[in-house]
């Protein structure tokens, strides 16, 4: 099964931005490769969580590197 990223492409696998390993499924946001399972995880934290501070650090890294 591909996903699709952002702009509607398919897209093989990659290293999660996240998790750091090496996924077959998930999204790219930009040029970043997000696995499902960290889109399930991070989709269902709530903002009060503690982990919820380090995804929201981790996609952030996603939007810098895009503007630099």
């Amino acid at each position: 099964m591909e996903e699709l990223n952002v702009f509607g492409d398919k897209q093989s696998g990659g290293t999660c931005i996240v998790c750091g390993e090496l996924k077959e499924f998930g999204i790219r946001i930009i040029s970043q490769f997000l696995c499902h399972e960290c889109e399930r995880e991070i989709v269902k934290t709530d903002a009060q969580d503690e982990k919820y501070q380090y995804y929201v650090e981790r996609m952030k890294q996603i939007w810098l590197e895009a503007i630099s």
